[in-house]
């Protein structure tokens, strides 16, 4: 048991390679390539996690659905967060981490949301995007740097553990009240669970201490 502990918190040689720029760069050329060659009802296909296409093998849709976007506005809402939030993370954690923090919590949080599809029902939904991957990216934010002041649609001034808080507890309120149309708010809170999770089980951090100023 102890054994698998150092495996799982082994540390990677830091390393800063800007990783966070050809995430945004891959984001970008699935959406222009969708929008100027025609093909984007096939990237949808082929790219997002839809679950009755998973049980028919497409399981790599598991981390692709985060790099496919179901508008201009959400693809430039989630690209801004990236690069806002993931660029100092990356910095933080060293490339090889970050990337590999990115992909974990968001595949995680596509699994969770492929079992809650099923279990409601809704086989035929098509999920999109980077936001389960960002909140984590966002939980991880704060966690590196609780005091930080982010200004909230460029005017409202919180503490990034008060925006992280706020995030949440208002993905939870749509999500219990069935409002927000058509946004995957089960999947933005996955990722900052699993966010959360990642962070004791690598890192040995508690992120609760951490967002309220006791460690």
């Amino acid at each position: 048991m102890s054994i698998i502990k150092e495996k799982i918190r082994k540390p990677f040689r830091y390393r800063d390679e800007n990783l966070v720029f050809w995430l945004i760069g891959i984001n970008i050329l699935v959406f222009a390539a969708g929008e100027l060659l025609g093909i984007r009802q096939t990237l949808v296909l082929r790219l997002s996690m839809i679950p009755v296409l998973v049980m028919n093998g497409q399981v790599w849709t598991f981390v692709t659905y985060m790099f496919m976007h179901g508008g201009l506005a959400h693809l430039l809402f989630n690209m801004f967060g990236l690069f806002i939030f993931g660029t100092q993370v990356e910095r933080q954690m060293g490339s090889r981490e970050f990337i590999l923090f990115y992909l974990v919590t968001g595949a995680l949080a596509g699994v969770l949301s492929f079992l809650i599809y099923l279990n409601a029902g809704t086989p035929f939904v098509a999920l999109m995007g980077a936001s389960g991957a960002l909140y984590a990216v966002m939980l991880a934010y704060a966690v590196f740097f609780p005091d930080s002041i982010i200004y909230v649609w460029g005017i409202l001034p919180l503490r990034a553990p008060t925006m992280v808080f706020g995030f949440v507890a208002l993905g939870l309120f749509m999500q219990l009240t069935g409002t927000g149309g058509n946004v995957a708010h089960l999947t933005h809170l996955a990722g900052f669970a699993f966010g959360w999770i990642y962070f004791v089980a690598r890192f040995r951090i508690s992120p609760w201490r951490r967002l309220t100023g006791r460690g």
